[in-house]
């Protein structure tokens, strides 16, 4: 076995590397695809914005017959340690077969490099920008995973744990159908709260109307986030591409902002699932990725919730029951939705879980995020 490693700009092994998942997953019904133009700007210093304020290595691992049996990707955000005056790097894009050796050689290898640029830990996975996937799946392999969601075998987790990582902290998927009722009371207090508040719902129904709202959404992120310490502020360049992805496929209907005044408040980002035309087309857009993708906008029957927040001096005055309730008029807005997904949900927001089980949403998925002293 031999390890190979690369840089962003060496383009000799990207296809290998991009190309290792669909074979590691070829029986697993549950595992989706990323679209495959945005994994590729992961290898383009000019596109992608953690390149601003980041760097990465690529690894590959091969066999004697120079098959790849695994891959990672190691990161150093300069920018998350210049904030939080830290030296930690990140993994991410790991995938191997179920041979602990190659998970080893791999993250030996990451390890070196890290340490190598005077890194001093290793957390994970986590990716180039607040948009990806984040964590290992612990919990919940038996369901399909949703657009952008980290989905693994369960041996990763051994693996990782063997390694010397520890559990730093737990997401968690809540979902809830179409027949679930959110209790009356929710809605009494919505109702109640935008006439004491004067709060003002804003939504659209064309993608162009969103646009002006793209500083509002980054302020209102990282001040609504702000309750955890370990939430880095996002960028205007880290913004930039995660709107970029946010519109290509957004239902305009299902983005909401909270208003006071006429100044964004809150926020509420929920976007059909695609992915099932992701499996269908192999996360390829050509030739005929993009009918799929269009077909499954207008007939697929799942939301995903991505992000909802509000600043944190309207959070325990009513403003959460008035997410919930954008959120249940969002589900029932088209006659096709029938399922919603809330993704990954830290277990340091006990508020949230505690209004989960209150309400009985159902938790499905648990990814696990780890650390390691090198």
């Amino acid at each position: 076995m031999k390890i190979i490693s690369f840089n962003a700009d060496e383009r000799k092994f990207q296809n290998k590397f991009l190309e290792f998942p669909f074979k590691l997953y070829r029986n697993t019904p549950q595992w989706v695809p990323s679209l495959n133009s945005d994994i590729r700007k992961v290898f383009s210093k000019k596109q992608h914005g953690f390149y601003e304020h980041g760097t990465a290595i690529f690894l590959l691992a091969l066999d004697n017959q120079d098959k790849v049996t695994g891959r990672l990707a190691v990161l150093e955000n300069e920018g998350y340690n210049q904030h939080f005056n830290s030296k930690t790097a990140f993994f991410y894009m790991f995938e191997c077969i179920e041979d602990y050796a190659v998970a080893n050689a791999l993250f030996s290898s990451g390890f070196d490099w890290a340490i190598s640029r005077g890194l001093g830990e290793m957390i994970g996975p986590k990716g180039f920008s607040v948009f990806d996937g984040f964590g290992t799946l612990i919990k919940g392999f038996e369901y399909r995973a949703a657009f952008g969601q980290i989905y693994n075998p369960p041996y990763y987790q051994e693996f990782i744990e063997k390694l010397g990582f520890e559990k730093k902290w737990d997401t968690f998927t809540g979902y809830m159908d179409r027949s679930f009722q959110l209790p009356e009371k929710i809605f009494q207090v919505a109702d109640l709260v935008m006439q004491k508040r004067d709060f003002e719902i804003v939504e659209f129904s064309k993608k162009n109307e969103m646009k002006p709202y793209v500083n509002d959404l980054k302020d209102l992120y990282n001040a609504s986030l702000s309750y955890d310490s370990r939430n880095m502020p996002i960028s205007d360049a880290d913004m930039q591409t995660m709107v970029k992805q946010m519109l290509k496929f957004a239902d305009p209907q299902l983005i909401k902002f909270i208003l006071k005044e006429g100044k964004p408040v809150g926020f509420l980002l929920a976007f059909p699932d695609i992915a099932r035309a992701l499996i269908r087309c192999r996360g390829e857009l050509l030739p005929f990725g993009w009918f799929h993708i269009l077909r499954e906008l207008k007939i697929t029957d799942t939301v995903d919730l991505n992000g909802a927040g509000i600043l944190p001096e309207y959070q325990r005055t009513g403003g959460g029951a008035l997410l919930y309730a954008e959120i249940a008029r969002s589900i029932t807005s088209k006659p096709n939705y029938q399922y919603a997904e809330f993704l990954q949900v830290r277990d340091n927001n006990p508020q949230m879980l505690l209004e989960w089980e209150n309400m009985g949403i159902e938790v499905r998925k648990t990814h696990r995020f780890y650390g390691k002293s090198l």
